[in-house]
């Protein structure tokens, strides 16, 4: 792609925690749906705006955890008609930016329309060669290490490894979180990609996600350049 925005020092794989959409909306007397369609708009910006940056090949984003399903089944099914719009429809758009497109999640407990629409996605993106993009959706870290796990009893693997439980997460093939960006001022991780995270920088905005510009994006970027990274080194 041409026009590609360079950094002295990039991360190769950035995580999202879009946090703060419902907020946003409620700050703005808004419905709070209408925070999650906005949210959902600053996913594309924030897809697009990655993909002009050289060096960074993996982003993942969480959309919606297994915890998730305890709020308002109002607002679930509004959060999934937004999922089949990111997905479905944006098939072109993903390939319009080389963006590779894979879901992260246990995907069984959604209506098939959507499990369908997911697997066409990933099958019309899977020779695109620029971002990849993890959404994760009925996604949490525990669950995706116990999935990892699993999936190696059933291969009959003697021992689990590092390297081995690393190519069962739904995330493989990414490597190990680099910077995760959690946006809404809250401090914790919330239980997103737990392994993957073991030694990423943390950055935490007090922007909601609805309002995470491509300046926001950049800005973290440049801070995850002044980290002094040392893996539990000197």
């Amino acid at each position: 792609m041409k026009d590609k925005k360079q950094f002295d020092i990039v991360p190769e794989h950035i995580a999202f925690i879009m946090d703060g959409n419902r907020r946003w909306a409620v700050k703005r007397g808004l419905n709070k749906m209408m925070g999650h369609r906005k949210g959902a708009d600053i996913f594309k910006i924030v897809v697009k705006s990655l993909s002009k940056i050289e060096g960074v090949k993996y982003a993942s984003f969480f959309a919606f955890s297994t915890e998730n399903w305890n709020r308002d089944p109002k607002e679930v099914k509004y959060i999934f008609d937004l999922v089949r719009e990111l997905v479905g429809p944006n098939q072109d758009y993903f390939t319009k930016y080389n963006v590779k497109f894979n879901p992260m999640g246990d995907l069984t407990k959604f209506d098939e329309d959507l499990q369908e629409m997911i697997k066409e996605t990933v099958e019309k993106t899977k020779n695109n060669t620029g971002l990849v993009i993890n959404l994760a959706i009925n996604y949490g870290g525990r669950d995706d290490i116990i999935h990892a796990a699993n999936q190696l009893i059933k291969k009959g693997v003697k021992e689990i490894t590092v390297e081995n439980l690393k190519e069962n997460l739904y995330s493989h093939p990414a490597p190990d979180i680099d910077l995760m960006v959690r946006t809404s001022g809250e401090l914790r991780i919330s239980n997103f990609m737990l392994f993957q995270l073991a030694y990423a920088e943390l950055y935490f905005t007090e922007k909601n996600w609805p309002e995470f510009t491509e300046k926001e994006l950049f800005k973290a970027i440049e801070e995850f350049g002044n980290r002094n990274r040392r893996f539990g080194g000197k």
